[in-house]
């Protein structure tokens, strides 16, 4: 039983169609070496607003994340929980997952770029004395711990940060 010259054609074109997804698949793991490369810092804590009739503060962290690798990365997603003097404020996140990856921030090698990421701080009992000092400007110490989302256009990788100010 011989195979027909155009039914090797199909197989042929089948099998280099696999070869060709299979080099990509091995082309793009050569990014999670450099996506390991960034690094995440808190550059400052900004009270922007106090709600004196609730009784919240409106505050923006911003991180700056450095790209030390050779490729073109994003950070679609920070999710992170704000401390001050070793008491824990709330959490919350930064996400720009919705924007397509030319849209968002790029980070090139070498740069840092400010994310700002918002958060809600309500006032009760435990953090009274932490939410009068920053509604007041006070010089405080604070510390973000979290996970945030890297990518390049072939790979995605999320790395955990412990950073403080």
């Amino acid at each position: 039983m011989f195979i027909k010259p155009s039914k090797i054609i199909v197989y042929i074109a089948i099998g280099a169609m696999f070869a060709f997804m299979g080099g990509i698949v091995y082309y793009s793991t050569f990014d999670l070496p450099e996506l390991e490369k960034s690094e995440l810092e808190l550059l400052s804590v900004n009270v922007v607003e106090i709600d004196s009739i609730q009784n919240r503060m409106y505050v923006d962290v911003v991180f700056g994340i450095t790209n030390h690798g050779e490729r073109t990365v994003t950070v679609p997603q920070i999710g992170f929980q704000l401390f001050t003097n070793g008491k824990s404020l709330g959490s919350s996140s930064y996400d720009v997952s919705d924007i397509p990856l030319n849209g968002r921030a790029l980070m090139m090698s070498g740069m840092q770029v400010p994310l700002v990421g918002k958060i809600t701080i309500n006032l009760t009992d435990d953090i009274k004395d932490i939410y009068e000092a920053m509604a007041a400007g006070e010089s405080l110490d604070y510390r973000v711990i979290g996970q945030y989302t890297i990518e390049t256009a072939w790979q995605v990788i999320d790395v955990e940060f412990d950073s403080s100010l």
